[in-house]
C-alpha cells in the first residue's frame, strides 16, 4: 500500500510542475514588436510625369523634382555622355519608385488578405 501512495504522490508532484512548467511558458512576456529602420521606405505616391511624394517610417517625407524636371537638368551637362548618363540614371530611378510603389501596394494588399488555418 505504502509503495502505491508513494507512486501516487510523486505522479501528482510531476503533474503539478508540469502544470506549472506550462502555466510558466504561457506567462513569458513576448518579445517586443519589431520596428524597420526609420528610413524605410513605407508608401510612395504619385507618378513620374507629376512628381512623387516619398514617406517614410519615420515620418519623413521627400518629394523628389519631376522626371521633366530632372530631364531638363540633365541637358545642363556639357558633354553627350555626361547628358545621357544623367538621363538613363533619372529614367531608372524614376522606373524604381514606381516599382517600390507597386511592390508596397502588393504588400498591403497581400497581408490583408485571409491565410487557411488562421
Amino acid at each position: 500500500m505504502r509503495t502505491i501512495g508513494l507512486m501516487v504522490a510523486t505522479g501528482l508532484v510531476t503533474g503539478l510542475l508540469a502544470l506549472a512548467g506550462g502555466a510558466a511558458a504561457q506567462e513569458r512576456p513576448r518579445a517586443p514588436r519589431w520596428e524597420p529602420a526609420g528610413d524605410t521606405i513605407v508608401a510612395v505616391e504619385g507618378d513620374a510625369d507629376l512628381g512623387f511624394t516619398i514617406h517614410h517610417y519615420d515620418g519623413t517625407v521627400l518629394s523628389p523634382p519631376t522626371l521633366s524636371e530632372t530631364t531638363a537638368e540633365c541637358g545642363e551637362y556639357d558633354t553627350e555622355i555626361a547628358r545621357t548618363a544623367c538621363q538613363v540614371e533619372v529614367e531608372t530611378w524614376f522606373r524604381d519608385l514606381a516599382d517600390v510603389q507597386a511592390a508596397i501596394a502588393w504588400a498591403r494588399y497581400d497581408a490583408g488578405r485571409p491565410r487557411p488555418g488562421r
